[in-house]
């Protein structure tokens, strides 16, 4: 079984940073590798990268001039993935590892499109309290990675366990999960109910972890996705909901969720792997979503507002 040595990393926001800053202190600048396009090498050259207050040593290159990586990380938001893996393309070979952090529920799905669903270990990224503001991570809780893969093939388990000895010998947190499915769908209903509340309501996360009108209107967005997820044939229930809340509470009441950053940026926000594939999924099933339909009414309104600035 090859050993992991090497890491590439797509995407320079809050996990990109973070996991990137971790495994350059745990196996070595020399080992971890960024790939961008031009504008956004240049823009690391000339203003660097900030996590928790120091400047991170990274290695940055374009994409197309890498060599290929034992194992590939894709930390970009979900609306950039598919234009991100041309600039991935040579760092997979036979035998690299792919895990994707980004939020929802079909990212593992685009990349298997491209690269073969084989390399690919399902991963949920969970509670991490990262928050980016220009080119500095701020970040208390490095929360932990949930990875597993959805059948039993032999290179997936081989693979997994490459994986899990490279988390090992680098102590990152991280769980083996025996339906990586479920785990999924319970991540992407925190998200679907905690991220779009907060960015409605222009708060933090302590604007879902207090007792009252934020808290329950992100509660029932996620009974909205439990409904979903039972029609999908996804076994969630209200103690998947509970377990999670908990989770959030956990976090740092200021700290703020990514969809609550690009909405102080004025970037345009991840509302259609949220609300919008909930939507989607429920028409599918003739399901009513209402409380998802307004969240999603109310982000598309807040995000139109870009155009006029």
């Amino acid at each position: 079984m090859k050993r992991i040595e090497n890491v590439t990393i797509v995407g320079m926001g809050a996990l990109g940073i973070l996991y990137g800053d971790f495994f350059v202190k745990k196996i070595g600048k020399d080992h971890v590798t960024f790939v961008a396009d031009v504008e956004r090498v240049a823009r690391f050259e000339k203003e660097g990268v900030y996590c928790n207050g120091e400047k991170c040593s990274f290695n940055m290159i374009e994409g197309g001039r890498q060599e290929p990586a034992d194992l590939l990380i894709f930390a970009v938001k979900g609306t950039a993935l598919r234009e991100s893996v041309r600039l991935a393309e040579k760092s997979v070979a036979e035998d690299t590892v792919i895990l994707s952090l980004l939020n929802g529920i079909s990212s593992e799905e685009i990349l298997a499109e491209f690269f073969g669903e084989q390399h690919l270990i399902y991963t949920v990224a969970q509670g991490m309290d990262a928050t980016k503001i220009g080119n500095r991570l701020k970040f208390s809780n490095m929360g932990e990675l949930r990875i597993g893969v959805p059948d039993a093939d032999p290179q997936k388990k081989e693979n997994l366990q490459r994986v899990m000895e490279f988390f090992d010998r680098t102590s990152l947190a991280y769980t083996e999960e025996e339906d990586i499915k479920k785990r999924m769908w319970s991540k992407w209903m925190l998200n679907v109910g905690c991220n779009q509340v907060i960015m409605v309501e222009e708060g933090s996360y302590r604007t879902i972890q207090e007792e009252g009108p934020g808290r329950e209107r992100a509660k029932a967005a996620m009974r909205e996705v439990i409904a979903v997820a039972r029609a999908e044939g996804v076994h969630l229930e209200e103690e998947d909901l509970e377990g999670y809340m908990a989770l959030a509470d956990t976090l740092d009441p200021d700290g703020m969720p990514s969809m609550r950053q690009d909405g102080l940026a004025k970037r345009y926000s991840e509302v259609d792997l949220f609300s919008g594939t909930v939507l989607e999924k429920a028409a599918k099933h003739g399901i009513d979503v209402p409380v998802n339909r307004e969240l999603n009414r109310r982000i598309k309104e807040i995000e139109s507002a870009y155009e006029r600035r």
